[in-house]
């Protein structure tokens, strides 16, 4: 049975509000999101808008001031920390190893989760390890140091060891942020396969508009704290969506041979309130 078939699999959250601490302003007001199972789902929205600190509030990474995270059917809240690393994997844009680990050694981390303290390793978490070496197809680095990676490598390695946990919800801020296109292509084509040949549920926050409507079912547009509109790519990357969104006039254009639309921003928009001045 694949995820998006389980029948006890939800991820949702209701009426969320939260902040950094009480002397900052609110982040996310009153937002309440279903994620689609077995999808992949792209946050976006312009800087400052809340998309990480959304994402945060659902891997419990952040306590909300208001409103609840339901994790296939219990309440985030209610969950031990190991029983929600075996659920949920995340990745955010800065994450820190010793140079000098290999990418083997980062991937065995994963299966932290899964093992008593000073337990061995058994080999459900060995095959675990060879799989998400598999599928981020950094079984030949396995042996290099994390120092010795290039950035986009790096990030496979990383997202080695959130497979390794076994999840069934991955989340990825950022993942493609300063790498190069090649390597943008090659993060992207590895999630799909995650959704595709696992099942799996992913959350990603993306800049890229182009790369988010060629590769997510679902989107989620944010601006100021708040989900201001949400459904497909073709729903959802409108010229006025956009403008509303990022205070951008663009232009939409679809690709006959794939069918995906492209973003070609062609400059900022008026400011809001001229949007709707009469004369």
């Amino acid at each position: 049975m694949s995820t998006s078939d389980h029948p006890i699999r939800c991820l949702s959250g209701a009426d969320l509000r939260a902040r950094y601490n009480a002397t900052e302003p609110v982040v996310i007001d009153g937002a309440s999101i279903e994620i689609p199972v077995g999808r992949i789902s792209v946050l976006i929205g312009p800087n400052g808008s809340g998309k990480s600190t959304l994402l945060k509030l659902l891997a419990r990474q952040l306590e909300p001031e208001a409103g609840r995270v339901i994790l296939d059917r219990r309440e985030i809240t209610e969950l031990p920390s190991w029983e929600l690393a075996r659920k949920l994997g995340i990745l955010f844009q800065e994450n820190v190893a010793p140079h000098d680990l290999t990418v083997e050694e980062l991937t065995y981390h994963g299966r932290h989760p899964h093992r008593r303290m000073f337990e061995s390793l058994t080999p459900e978490d060995h095959t675990a390890v060879e799989e998400a070496l598999r599928l981020t197809d950094m079984d030949p680095l396995r042996d290099r140091p994390i120092g010795h990676l290039s950035a986009g490598q790096r990030q496979l390695a990383w997202i080695a060891l959130a497979l390794a946990q076994s999840p069934h919800y991955l989340f990825l801020d950022e993942p493609t942020t300063f790498l190069d296109p090649a390597h943008q292509f090659d993060i992207m084509d590895l999630v799909l396969r995650l959704k595709r040949e696992l099942g799996k549920t992913l959350v990603l926050v993306l800049h890229d508009l182009n790369l988010a409507a060629r590769y997510a079912d679902h989107l989620f547009a944010l601006r100021d704290g708040k989900i201001v509109a949400s459904g497909t790519p073709a729903e959802i990357l409108t010229p006025e969506t956009l403008r509303r969104v990022f205070d951008i006039e663009a232009r939409i254009i679809r690709e006959e041979e794939t069918g995906t639309f492209l973003c070609v921003p062609v400059k900022k928009a008026p400011p809001a309130s001229s949007l709707f001045t009469t004369t």
